[in-house]
């Protein structure tokens, strides 16, 4: 994300697999991943590919954020 190419670019994480028990939270995601310190637009989804939760709300996201550009 600090490459020049990337800057202003919006950043879409899908925190898989929340339909199990020991899934990593959104907020311990967004911690890892360091994502507070990051200028750019950035969303984590809570999303279950199984099932297909939280795919189209994070899609949603990522479409407005181009839309805005």
């Amino acid at each position: 994300l600090e490459e020049d190419e990337l800057r202003g670019v919006a950043v879409l994480v899908f925190a898989n697999k929340q339909d199990l028990p020991r899934a990593m939270s959104v907020s311990d995601i967004t911690e890892a991943l360091g994502l507070s310190g990051v200028s750019q637009p950035w969303y984590v989804q809570a999303s279950c590919a199984v099932s297909g939760t939280g795919l189209a709300e994070g899609l949603d996201w990522l479409s407005d954020q181009i839309l805005k550009r």
